[in-house]
């Protein structure tokens, strides 16, 4: 029997779906394509990683976890978080493991906003941002940031959006898909603007590891290494991007006690735990994981300082990432959006990558390229650019 339109909510139907996974569905029917578009570590998961999970499995971890995760998972999340960002949680009360980040921003939005509700974030974003704010029935509020300001988000920007209903601040630094970073300063020129008009910071760090530009600071910076400012900052992140574990799904929220408490409220209704397997690589993985983070980010690292000086010599404007493993490439100069120049590379040059308009109204004029894949393809690929625009 087919379903009738009337019966979907209508704030379901008026979802568009993934700019992202709309057009990989077009490459999924073609053949030898040299995909740059996939957000996902191009390397498999350190073994030592995956074989805490087997161990985990052939020790019989196959039952439910608490709810809010196994203890020995948040008391390492705990512990690195104070290692590597001088923050400081407790795991007992103040960390949710949860399934993915992507499922903490959820749990976040769903567990601050009320009908109506303003969150603000940032364009170009992730593209589930807007969607997962409207799904809680609050009002999501894009604040444009600029090339000329190498993407990155500023207070002055902010202060034009915000209202009496704004609540929240969803932010991602290392940002997807632009890869700019927010310096120390600037994170907390934020919280002084957070402070002042009592918003809460959903800080979106999931690359947090992935920084170019302070390889060797003894810590990296977050929202949650200011303690004045802490109790109105959640810190959303997870293993997907740093330890190369997208399939694990796993990731995690920390910050203040009580809307911890109401985040798990509704994961254990929905979800009730994240993975035991997965919990079990995830303490290994932040235990004893760091220099396959640093091998990993070192060869990101060589694959932008290749990149970004060949699509710039070749005419295609292109800032250079401070993180993430993502360029941002201006395309307007070829006369062109950015739509119509991705599919016609796919159509006619076999490359894929995506166009900046699924990341909001302002990437229009841009595409997105994933350099987590080897430099082989990349050569390949930039040399099929040039020739598509007559460099």
């Amino acid at each position: 029997m087919s379903v009738r339109r009337d019966l979907v909510a209508p704030h379901v139907q008026s979802l568009p779906k993934s700019g992202i996974r709309r057009f990989f569905d077009i490459v999924a029917q073609s053949k030898d394509i040299i995909s740059l578009g996939v957000g996902e570590p191009d390397f498999d998961t350190p073994w030592h990683i995956s074989r805490a999970a087997v161990t985990c499995l052939e020790d019989g971890g196959t039952h439910y976890t608490s709810n809010l995760g196994t203890p020995e998972l948040r008391k390492s999340i705990s512990r690195y978080l104070s290692r590597r960002f001088r923050a400081e949680f407790d795991p007992a009360s103040q960390i949710l493991v949860t399934v993915g980040v992507s499922e903490a921003i959820d749990l976040a939005i769903r567990a601050l906003c009320s009908p109506g509700d303003e969150v603000l974030y940032h364009e170009p974003c992730f593209v589930s941002y807007a969607p997962t704010v409207r799904l809680a029935h609050a009002v999501p509020v894009a604040v444009e940031t600029r090339f000329e300001e190498g993407f990155k988000l500023t207070v002055e920007a902010l202060e034009k959006k915000v209202t009496a209903k704004t609540k929240a601040l969803l932010i991602n630094s290392p940002c997807n898909p632009t890869g700019a970073k927010l310096s120390a300063d600037d994170i907390l020129a934020i919280l002084k603007f957070a402070d002042r008009h009592d918003l809460v910071v959903l800080a979106d760090e999931v690359y947090s590891e992935l920084v170019y530009c302070d390889e060797e600071a003894e810590f990296l910076d977050s929202f949650a290494s200011f303690p004045e400012y802490r109790d109105r900052v959640i810190v959303l992140n997870g293993f997907s991007k740093s330890w190369a574990m997208t399939g694990y799904r796993l990731g995690y929220a920390a910050g203040p006690k009580d809307v911890i408490d109401a985040m798990m409220k509704i994961h254990q209704y929905g979800i009730m735990s994240a993975p035991t397997l997965s919990q079990a690589a995830g303490v290994e993985a932040m235990e004893h994981g760091d220099k396959d983070v640093e091998h990993m980010r070192h060869e990101y690292k060589k694959r932008r300082d290749w990149l970004v000086p060949a699509l710039n010599s070749i005419g295609i404007e292109t800032l250079m990432p401070e993180g993430a493993f993502y360029i941002f490439p201006k395309i307007s100069s070829t006369g062109m959006t950015g739509e119509e120049f991705a599919m016609k590379l796919l159509k006619e040059y076999s490359v894929a990558c995506v166009p900046g308009s699924a990341f909001g109204e302002c990437g229009g004029d841009f595409i997105r390229i994933s350099y987590a894949t080897r430099m082989q393809s990349l050569q390949i690929a930039v040399e099929r650019i040039r020739k598509m625009v007559g460099a």
